[in-house]
């Protein structure tokens, strides 16, 4: 088959009597899911797997970093035991090579129980490995053409280097090595304050080493300016220094570590590090794949440009996860996947909806968010409402000793709609789903502030904050009144 430029719009249903044939170009999170969907729908299907199986959440990605990010917290609970009087506790690192091979244990397991063994249970799933590259007539993989009716492309994405003068002349890390790395640096600059620079900058500041945490902006810039104000001031009481609002002017190397150059406020300064660690984003892995001899527009940040059905602007050609450049989540991956597959193979009935599209950062606190922010909103034309409560009014937080962190709703004042929540807390990555599900259901706020809660949960810090909106919640009693 050729793949031509289609005249307007997006797929049309085919009416076949025979199987749809689909390739799947990616291995990770979304080309399983794409994969193992349309075999589900009865298609047969092509995976093409290039290094190694199961992309970055498992191999490089959330898997990794969650686990190493664990296992330092244990350094920053022993010491602040002391909140409890009477009790004392120390820990300490013994051995950093035994905490990254156990990293990797586990990467092992997974990679072989959610990947290489899932396979066998697909016999319509068929896996080849190998460089996969469009063409007119098909899809050549390593040099053997392929010709499926459809193709779904799922190739994720990388770690993306700043335009930092100097920087090709800098050994540098990114959140690939810098997981692998079998002794601590003493000094880390890490360039990037979203939520790559945040988590790995946390955890190394744990592990011992020190910290130099640079951005353009300010920390996690996505997120609420309350939370990221409070989590930049948690982050420096634990020793990190940060850098926010500066210009990247030069990068060198300096004796056997870096010395970088930067801008603020119109003077020039320097700062000295033994490695440094470029956490400034991510890029769609789209080079080499022959996307503009076949018809894929890309957009503005290098994505795959889709439409709602996750169709480009080849009408035969799909793609789903971070090689759009958009919600670069894995489980969003996993989700836009499988609707490119059930549209690839059913007829284009699947719209992809991100509205209640739940993210976590895994510091501590967590940062989660869900929903507008109030700048979105506002942007939107809503006129809102805001509650923001802090820590120290929910019970939980008080009964732990640890009340870093705050609660912040967005609602629509004429209706009283629920529109956004954005936590920071301990833990606060397992609150979120509740707001994800009070959105999916259409809640106010007066419905979230009047539903029954568990005392003594995280959780009812939602339903304070709720209260918040008309009330003053310090003079309630037990169970948010």
């Amino acid at each position: 088959m050729a793949f031509d430029k289609p005249e307007s719009g997006c797929c049309t249903s085919e009416d076949t009597e025979t199987k749809t044939s689909v390739m799947v170009i990616g291995a990770g999170s979304a080309g399983f899911s794409a994969a193992i969907t349309a075999a589900e729908a009865g298609a047969v299907v092509t995976l093409v797997g290039e290094g190694i199986i199961g992309g970055t959440c498992v191999n490089v990605g959330c898997v990794p970093s969650k686990t190493m990010i664990r296992a330092v917290e244990a350094l920053y609970q022993a010491p602040h035991a002391a909140r409890f009087h009477g009790i004392t506790s120390t820990a300490r690192v013994l051995d950093w090579q035994a905490v990254v091979a156990h990293k990797q244990q586990l990467v092992e397991e997974l990679r072989q129980a959610k990947y290489i063994d899932v396979l066998p249970a697909h016999p319509d799933v068929h896996y080849i490995e190998g460089r996969a590259q469009l063409a007119k007539d098909g899809v050549k993989v390593d040099g053997t053409l392929h010709t499926p009716d459809k193709i779904i492309i799922a190739t994720g994405s990388s770690n993306r280097v700043p335009p930092i003068p100097g920087i090709e002349t800098v050994d540098h890390l990114d959140s690939t090595s810098a997981l692998d790395l079998e002794t601590l640096p003493g000094s880390m600059i890490i360039i990037g304050g979203g939520v790559i620079g945040c988590e790995l900058g946390q955890m190394f500041a744990r592990a011992g080493v020190k910290v130099i945490l640079c951005c353009r902006s300010h920390l996690v810039p996505d997120m609420e300016p309350e939370i990221s104000q409070a989590l930049q001031s948690y982050l420096e009481a634990e020793g990190i220094t940060i850098y926010a609002g500066i210009g990247y002017q030069s990068i060198e190397r300096h004796g056997d570590g870096v010395r970088l150059h930067y801008e603020n406020h119109g003077k020039t300064h320097t700062l000295e590090a033994d490695s440094v660690l470029l956490a400034a984003g991510r890029k769609p892995n789209t080079a080499g794949l022959g996307l503009e001899d076949v018809g894929v527009s890309l957009t503005k940040n290098g994505g795959i440009e889709v439409d709602t059905l996750m169709c480009s602007t080849n009408s035969k050609i799909y793609a789903a996860g971070d090689v759009t450049g958009t919600d670069m989540f894995v489980y969003m991956a996993a989700y836009g996947a499988k609707l490119a597959a059930q549209n690839a193979t059913g007829g284009n009935t699947q719209r992809y909806n991100n509205a209640a599209m739940p993210s976590v950062v895994f510091t501590d606190p967590q940062v989660a968010s869900v929903g507008l922010t109030e700048v979105q909103a506002n942007e939107q034309g809503y006129s809102i409402k805001t509650s923001v409560i802090t820590l120290d009014h929910v019970p939980r937080y008080l009964a732990a000793r640890d009340t870093r962190g705050l609660i912040k709703l967005v609602a629509d004042k004429n209706t009283d709609k629920l529109l956004g929540a954005h936590i920071l807390a301990p833990e606060g990555g397992e609150l979120i789903q509740t707001v994800v599900i009070a959105l999916k259901a259409g809640m106010t706020a007066t419905d979230l502030g009047q539903a029954i809660f568990p005392y003594l949960t995280g959780v009812e810090g939602l339903k304070l904050a709720a209260q918040t909106f008309d009330k003053d919640v310090s003079t309630l009693s037990c169970c948010a009144g």
